[in-house]
């Protein structure tokens, strides 16, 4: 991976990351495709809207089909034909979020699937060597992600835990692949400037910060993704993960993040939210039923072109598998759309403007 910075505005940085699949700017979004799809979109779908990067599940493709399977299948773009980068997470979040059902221990979590309940492990060698069976673009150091609130003392624990894993990550993983590390330390400033400072001394490709969007106040999450994104090296990629409303993003890429990754336009798309330049509706309410109009006038995606409100009320409330894939279409069409005016805003010298501008316009759901 090769990473330029071709304009900066104030902290936002307009870029490129250079692969041997291609080539994605920045800010750039990636779909979340957590067992090797993005849910209910084709390829050809998720090609449409302008992705250029996606993120797939270490632990949902470990756990089926299996690392294994999916290397004897040419790794996960031969598995799923998608032929440009790929990121993988180091499975580190999900292990979080299964807080009942594991226990951390100094080599690794020791979980119990919540698909039937079998035992498994993983570590940061195993980790990696499941990241490389996948043959991603972009690999994920492993990491322990504390819960919202967390005490300092807990918090520091887990944020030297983490530094030790990355140590291993970066030991293990063979040397042509490209590793990102990740900044923990919870909501505790001095403690990310801590695990910032762990991380970088080790040396990675690209850093990620984890650990907010995790059920923190708005106002905190912003406080803590300023307060990182300086402690971060200029010259390398920077991945805030997990956020994903375009509010926050405009936070984050005001601060200086390039990456990022977020369910969010395509789990809101499945219950009927759909995003528009004027905000968020939902396509569920009675007042769509006889609004023969498009869901933004000003947006060019397939659904947008070809369907009316009324229609997407209608699917939605018959429950048609067709209501997902069309909204779920124009929700990523309007991410891709954003990110793509925050790089002109960028280049311009305007981001400011654009991002007061759009926090002014745009009407809450």
């Amino acid at each position: 991976m090769n990473f330029k910075i071709l304009k900066e505005d104030g902290k936002a940085r307009f870029g490129l990351l250079e692969f041997e699949k291609g080539a994605v700017q920045t800010p750039a979004f990636m779909p979340v495709g957590t067992q090797g799809t993005v849910k209910a979109l084709s390829n050809s779908d998720v090609l449409s809207v302008g992705a250029e990067i996606i993120l797939c599940n270490t632990f949902h493709l470990y756990l089926r089909p299996g690392h294994e399977l999916i290397k004897r299948a040419g790794g996960l773009h031969g598995f799923m034909n998608w032929q440009k980068p790929i990121l993988t997470d180091s499975g580190g979040y999900q292990v979080f979020s299964l807080s009942p059902l594991r226990k951390i221990k100094e080599e690794g979590v020791y979980f119990k699937s919540h698909l039937d309940g079998s035992a498994h492990f993983i570590g940061p060698k195993e980790s990696m060597a499941i990241q490389d069976a996948l043959n991603s673009d972009i690999v994920m150091a492993f990491d322990e992600c504390p819960p919202y609130p967390s005490t300092y003392e807990y918090t520091l624990q887990s944020l030297e835990l983490t530094t030790r894993w990355a140590n291993i990550c970066k030991e293990v993983l063979p040397s042509q692949k490209t590793l990102f590390g990740i900044i923990q330390g919870g909501f505790y400033k001095e403690l990310r400037i801590e695990s910032a400072r762990q991380i970088k001394d080790i040396g990675f490709d690209g850093y990620a910060v984890g650990g907010v969007s995790v059920g923190e106040p708005k106002e905190l999450m912003h406080d803590m993704i300023n307060q990182t994104a300086c402690e971060l090296p200029h010259d390398k990629p920077r991945y805030l993960m997990g956020v994903g409303f375009p509010e926050d993003i405009l936070e984050a890429v005001g601060a200086g993040f390039d990456m990022f990754d977020c369910v969010i336009p395509t789990r809101t798309a499945r219950h009927g939210t759909l995003f528009t330049s004027q905000g968020r509706i939902s396509i569920k309410k009675q007042e769509f039923k006889e609004d023969f109009s498009p869901i933004d006038l000003d947006c060019s995606c397939y659904t947008c072109k070809n369907y009316t409100k009324a229609y997407l009320n209608h699917l939605y409330k018959t429950g048609e598998i067709l209501s997902t894939r069309l909204n779920s279409i124009h929700n990523l069409h309007f991410y891709f759309d954003f990110f793509n005016k925050m790089a002109i805003a960028i280049t311009n010298g305007t981001f400011l403007e654009f991002k007061n501008k759009y926090l002014s316009t745009v009407k809450p759901l």
